[in-house]
């Protein structure tokens, strides 16, 4: 019979707008496997708020499946992709580690050896958090490869929009805006080394705009403070929604270039060279700066998620990158 150690407990979506918790078995640990006890977490705020809802288009449920994830789109299901623990058991050089992993929210779980990627120790585990989303903005550097000394915005002050802006300002020479109609991440901004404006205040003829705002007024803005034959590059995904796009302006003029970047497949620039798991180790280091914290919500304990995810979810609640400790 299993005894307490093989029983785990993870949080499933199971409806538009309800989260439970559910006990898992967990199996004989196989061979080339790791079990890893959760320490911290991460709730991405965007992407779980559009999984919660139950807003991932049809043709869209097998694409959308992260790693590890449980359960098939709409309902129920087992998601997200921030999770930081110790490696309980499995190969011994890894035993008493700390890793990230692509894996949903759970107290403990095993999976394959070379799905954990070490944390280093100078990088708490707390902001280790963010590497999902640094990734996701490491990816889209590469998408647009802005040189030195460009003029560069970003629409969505969001995490992973700042998170952009944070990476394109440590280029040589860039000027880059963080944009968001919130005058309170101006703070954040600045904490970061970055210019910031509301919309109506937008630099004009930017080389290299990213949108990140996941609306339809973002991207206007994106299109309007575009300069000739830039490139804008869409972060945003807008699940079963529908977004207009005025192309009727400057669009054509101007012959503006409009570029997706997802983080499922590595940038063609760099796919010769890089692996997905390279991206991701270079994304945990990429989070040694401490002013990163600027970015992290204060954690909630993970049995309190079901009860605390429809205000963190809340596209009011103000909420950047929600932490969550299973301390």
């Amino acid at each position: 019979m299993a005894g307490d150690d093989d029983v785990a407990e993870a949080l499933w979506y199971v409806g538009p707008g309800r989260a439970e918790i559910r006990e898992e078995r967990l199996k004989p640990l196989a061979d080339g496997q790791v079990r890893v006890r959760a320490l911290y977490g991460a709730v991405s705020r965007g992407t779980e708020a559009l999984i919660a809802a139950g807003r991932v288009p049809a043709s869209e449920y097998q694409r959308m499946r992260a790693p590890f994830m449980g359960g098939v789109f709409p309902f129920p299901v087992k998601y997200g992709y921030a999770t930081i623990g110790q490696v309980e058991a499995g190969p011994e050089a890894l035993l008493g580690r700390t890793v990230f992993t692509l894996h949903p929210h759970q107290t403990k779980f095993d999976l394959p050896a070379d799905a954990a990627v070490l944390v280093p120790v100078d990088i708490p585990l707390s902001r280790a958090a963010l590497s999902a989303n640094m990734e996701t903005a490491l990816n889209a550097t590469w998408d647009a490869a802005p040189g030195p000394a460009g003029r560069i915005a970003v629409i969505g002050a969001g995490v992973v929009g700042t998170l952009v802006g944070y990476l394109c300002a440590r280029i040589e020479g860039t000027e880059v805006t963080l944009v968001d109609v919130n005058p309170a991440r101006e703070e954040l901004a600045r904490t970061l080394g970055l210019n910031f404006a509301k919309p109506e205040a937008a630099p004009s003829d930017c080389d290299y705009v990213f949108h990140t705002s996941a609306t339809a007024a973002g991207l206007t803005t994106a299109l309007n403070i575009a300069g000739d034959e830039a490139s804008i590059l869409e972060l945003s995904w807008y699940g079963a929604g529908i977004v207009s796009v005025p192309l009727g302006g400057t669009f054509h003029s101007r012959r503006l270039k409009i570029i997706s970047s997802q983080v499922g497949k590595v940038a063609p620039s760099h796919r010769a060279s890089w692996t997905p798991r390279l991206r991701l180790e270079a994304a945990i280091e990429l989070t040694a700066d401490p002013r990163l914290d600027a970015l992290l919500t204060p954690a909630v304990a993970f049995r309190e998620l079901p009860v605390r995810l429809p205000d963190i979810l809340n596209p009011q609640s103000g909420v950047l990158c929600q932490l969550i400790t299973y301390r």
